[in-house]
C-alpha cells in the first residue's frame, strides 16, 4: 500500500459520533468508562510506521499488552484529543507540538468496559521518547503497511467471562497485537477499503 495522506483524511470521521461505534462481542452488557487512544502514524523517511506501547505486566487494565498511548478520560479534559495528548505526553513523553490531528475512527467499545475515541494522528520526526517506566514496558514501531494489510490480520476467538468472544491479532516479529488496538487497526482498514472480500 502506498501511502495516500489525503485518502487517509477523507476515511476518517471530522469529530467523535456516539451513533459510529465498533463493538466487541460482550461489551453491550456494561456500563463504559470514556477513554481515548492516539493513533499515531509516524512519518519516516522511506515508509510510515504506528507507534506502540507495550503495557508492564502489573498494571490492572491490560497488561502486558500491546496498546496505543491513551487511557481514562479526566475531568480537565476538554475532548478526546485533550486525552489522547495528555495521555501519550505522561506515558511516552511525546511532546504534542510533534503531533498533526487528522481525525477519528469509529468509538470503540471493549468487553473490558472502554468506549474509546481513537484519534488518529501524523508524527513528524525527530522526536524523543522517555517512556513512563510504571506504565510502559517498551515503546516500538510497525510498518503502517504491514498493519493496514488484510492478510496480516488473523481471526481468534477466547473463552472469557464465560462466553465464547471473536477477536484480531496481528502478529509481528515477536509482538502478538490483538484485542482492542487490532480491533482498531482492523477499523481503519475497512474504511480505508482495504479489507479482504
Amino acid at each position: 500500500m502506498t501511502f495516500d495522506l489525503e485518502r487517509l483524511k477523507a476515511s476518517l470521521l471530522t469529530e467523535p459520533l456516539a451513533a459510529h461505534f465498533v463493538e466487541e462481542d460482550g461489551a453491550e452488557q456494561l456500563t463504559l468508562t470514556p477513554a481515548a487512544v492516539l493513533f499515531p502514524i509516524v512519518l519516516r523517511d522511506d515508509k510510515q510506521t504506528v507507534l506502540l506501547t507495550q503495557r508492564t505486566a502489573h498494571l490492572r487494565d491490560h497488561a502486558g499488552q500491546i496498546s496505543f498511548p491513551g487511557g481514562r478520560v479526566e475531568a480537565e479534559d476538554l475532548s478526546p484529543i485533550h486525552t489522547a495528548l495528555r495521555e501519550t505526553e505522561e506515558e511516552i513523553g511525546l511532546s504534542r507540538e510533534r503531533i498533526e490531528v487528522l481525525g477519528f475512527l469509529p468509538e470503540y467499545r471493549t468487553g473490558t468496559g472502554f468506549r474509546v475515541t481513537p484519534v488518529v494522528a501524523l508524527v513528524l520526526p525527530p522526536f524523543d521518547i522517555q517512556p513512563d517506566p510504571f506504565e510502559v514496558a517498551e515503546v516500538f514501531e510497525v510498518p503502517l503497511a504491514f498493519l493496514l494489510d488484510p492478510a496480516n490480520h488473523q481471526q481468534h476467538s477466547i473463552h472469557y467471562r464465560g462466553a465464547l468472544r471473536q477477536y484480531f491479532a496481528m502478529p509481528y516479529g515477536d509482538y502478538f497485537i490483538w484485542g482492542a488496538t487490532a480491533g482498531m487497526i482492523r477499523s481503519l482498514t475497512e474504511r480505508l477499503g482495504l479489507h479482504a472480500a
